[in-house]
């Protein structure tokens, strides 16, 4: 079993929020590893639902964009199922990259090996956050 370390980080390097999920296949394609990193942040949420939500894989439906994160008209749980597919289109659609190793993912159905590459990143191709860079 592996842990990976998820980091979100600027397209400069500088990190911005960080945090380990154990217990995971040793092998995991990059949908998987987005997936899971869309699960963790709308879980993160839903267990306190606020009018602000933070993560930089997921933009609730019908949110506005604010320092650092999103505004949601009102306090409401998120369905993280939805918000992964939108983040699968959007990697397809270079709206962010996945560093792996020393180059970044180039598919979602690559396999990545996490007993050699245990932390998993996600970073905007212009310094923005993910979400800002992608057009649903």
């Amino acid at each position: 079993m592996a842990t990976v370390t998820f980091q979100d980080q600027t397209a400069t390097g500088k990190p911005l929020t960080e945090w380990e999920v154990a217990g995971l296949p040793e092998r995991m394609t990059v949908r998987e590893l987005i997936r899971l990193q869309v699960r963790e942040e709308v879980a993160r949420h839903n267990a306190r639902p606020s009018a602000r939500f933070n993560g930089r894989l997921v933009r609730p439906d019908d949110a506005a964009t604010a320092l650092n994160g999103y505004r949601l008209r009102e306090p409401r749980r998120i369905d993280w199922e939805r918000q992964a597919e939108r983040a699968e289109r959007a990697f397809l659609a270079d709206g962010f990259f996945v560093p792996v190793g020393e180059r970044q993912a180039g598919d979602v159905d690559e396999v990545v090996d996490l007993t050699v590459d245990p932390d998993w990143s996600s970073s905007s191709s212009s310094g923005l956050s993910a979400a800002e860079r992608r057009h649903f």
